[in-house]
């Protein structure tokens, strides 16, 4: 067990710094001075991070850390920290760790027993799920789909059942086909497109995934795809292409008794327990 005292140890620490997803305005001022204060910093492309501590700036020294360097430049940030610098990690936009390189360099530290200390900020999977107008009390978060269909289909076919609000990254030339193939895999449900989020041009368009098929959609920039969850299970949707009786004989061969067999059934159809008796009857 390791337990982390972020602040009270007062020791040379890893910062994990959200910044704007495309608004200068979204950044916090404790983003701000953190990155005025820490030693050194690390991102993805330098260009565009500078272009951001330019606006803010912020003078600190600035590093590469991405996904093709992050093995050798993890040992690179640890043994800055140990020797005494406080180091922070940003990426081009929103909160590292997120679909976004830090995974390794955030274990390293850990394991190093290096405080990591995570700031709170700009993230587009929850800024899109807050306006979806999706249930969002529990939601999964599933990144970026393959880009192969193949591979992709599988990935739906896992992700069928879940009885939360899926949330995946896309982009604006593989949207339609990962739509195509939502409403193959996962019937026409509600989806949302949040794109361009916090931009001039941010756009949400909701509606059935088969509508949205139909509409010749020009989309670009970054999207998150908000993904309504699935009110039946594969095994609930096969029950309900019996007839009423078969339904109910199913739950009586698994030892239901005869009131919770008629309640399961009417929930798995969406219809009252007076419906399934009164069926039940006639037959």
């Amino acid at each position: 067990m390791k337990i982390q005292k972020s602040y009270l140890d007062k020791k040379p620490s890893l910062y994990l710094v959200p910044t704007p997803i495309g608004n200068y305005d979204d950044m916090t001022f404790r983003a701000v001075t953190t990155l005025e204060a820490v030693d050194f910093i690390y991102c993805e492309d330098t260009r565009i991070t500078k272009v951001l501590l330019s606006h803010f700036k912020i003078t600190t020294p600035l590093l590469n850390y991405h996904k093709f360097n992050e093995d050798v430049v993890s040992k690179e940030i640890i043994d800055k920290i140990l020797k005494g610098s406080n180091v922070a990690l940003v990426t081009d936009a929103g909160t590292p760790c997120i679909s976004d390189p830090g995974f390794l360099v955030v274990r390293s530290a850990i394991e190093s027993e290096i405080p990591v200390i995570s700031l709170p900020g700009p993230s587009a999977l929850i800024t899109a799920l807050s306006a979806s107008g999706i249930e969002s009390e529990k939601f999964f978060f599933y990144g970026f789909l393959s880009h192969k269909d193949s591979q992709k289909k599988e990935e739906l076919k896992t992700l069928t059942d879940y009885k939360e609000t899926i949330i995946f990254y896309e982009s604006a030339i593989r949207i339609k086909n990962t739509l195509l193939l939502i409403c193959e895999i996962m019937g026409n449900r509600k989806v949302v497109i949040a794109r361009e989020i916090t931009k001039k041009y941010e756009e949400y368009i909701r509606g059935n995934v088969a509508d949205l098929i139909e509409e010749k959609l020009d989309l670009k920039g970054e999207i998150v795809l908000v993904v309504e969850r699935a009110k039946l299970s594969s095994f609930q949707k096969e029950l309900n292409n019996l007839t009423i009786k078969k339904h109910y004989e199913y739950y009586l061969g698994l030892d239901y008794n005869k009131k919770d067999a008629m309640k399961n059934t009417a929930a798995d159809r969406g219809i009252s327990k007076s419906e399934v008796y009164k069926e039940l009857l006639e037959k």
